[in-house]
């Protein structure tokens, strides 16, 4: 075992697509070599790589915009990391696993590495596992590592805040509300794009976007772009917009207090994860649980007795 693990570490400081899938396998399953896996990564990759997130409601072509600023991104010599979370079963456990297919154009490409991560009705355990994975792959020269998301749920909310920055993809003709959005979604997104520009509506949308992001306290930063993702159009821009953006968050310390708080995001999901099959045996050793509230404040108190005032 030993050495099998000598020679996966060896396989993440050459780059090599398989011991990064390995990696990453072994620590959503909770291996025991997980620890010493994250504990080896090369931690000045992982702070210098930037790490994109890509949301939208399903439909607006998140996909295929992710594949043509990956196809801009290849061109200026850069390695690229994805984590697709995918919308899966919880009973069966299968996922659509549409991105992988998307991403087929890419799939000869050794400087391109993709990771699909199936939700399986999880929210806490996900974000912690995406996390890690994010950084196997910058440990390993990936940057940007791009989390691309399966809609705009809380679930997704919460792996998104992973990201260093946030792209929200919207596409016309698809119903969204610019209202509902105004106090929640778009104020997690640092750049919005319109994609499927070609479409009747996307100039209204757009209008309607940009009237929104005034009354945001960093809308000079915030902009409103145009793509037709399955021609390319608009890509160029987006990227160099994503570079100056990025630049002005490490420059000013936000990019810092972005890492600082994502880590304790995850943290706390890794603590729930290993938290919850205790939780589990000891529920099934309690009579006929009660209120559930109550309930789950005993099993705290039994179990951690200085995390919790019964």
């Amino acid at each position: 075992m030993r050495n099998d693990l000598n020679a996966l570490l060896e396989g993440l400081h050459n780059r090599d697509a398989r011991s990064i899938a390995r990696a990453i396998s072994l620590v959503e399953n909770d291996h025991e070599a997980a620890e010493v896996i994250l504990t080896s990564l090369d931690q000045q990759n992982v702070r210098s790589s930037q790490v994109l997130g890509i949301t939208g409601s399903p439909g607006v072509g998140k996909s295929t915009l992710t594949s043509s600023l990956v196809r801009h991104l290849r061109s200026q010599g850069k390695r690229v990391g994805i984590v697709a979370v995918d919308p899966s079963s919880s009973i069966t456990g299968g996922a659509l696993l549409g991105d992988r297919v998307r991403m087929m154009g890419h799939a000869l490409d050794s400087d391109v590495v993709v990771r699909s991560m199936a939700t399986r009705g999880r929210l806490g355990g996900l974000c912690a596992a995406a996390g890690a994975a994010v950084r196997i792959m910058a440990a390993s020269g990936c940057s940007p590592v791009i989390i691309e998301t399966v809609g705009v749920g809380q679930s997704e909310m919460d792996i998104i805040r992973l990201a260093d920055l946030t792209l929200m993809v919207l596409a016309p003709g698809l119903g969204d509300e610019i209202q509902a959005m105004k106090a929640g979604i778009l104020e997690v997104a640092d750049l919005l794009v319109v994609n499927k520009t070609d479409c009747v509506g996307a100039e209204t949308l757009s209008m309607d976007l940009e009237a929104a992001l005034r009354g945001r306290k960093n809308a000079c930063q915030s902009r409103v772009f145009k793509t037709v993702a399955t021609t390319g159009q608009g890509i160029d821009e987006l990227a160099i917009a994503i570079d100056e953006l990025d630049a002005i968050c490490r420059s000013s310390g936000e990019h810092d207090r972005r890492r600082h708080s994502s880590l304790e995001l995850e943290i706390v999901d890794w603590a729930v994860e290993l938290l919850k099959p205790r939780l589990l045996a000891e529920l099934q050793e309690t009579a006929y649980p009660a209120e559930p509230r109550q309930t789950a404040r005993k099993l705290l108190a039994r179990l951690c007795p200085l995390m919790i005032d019964t």
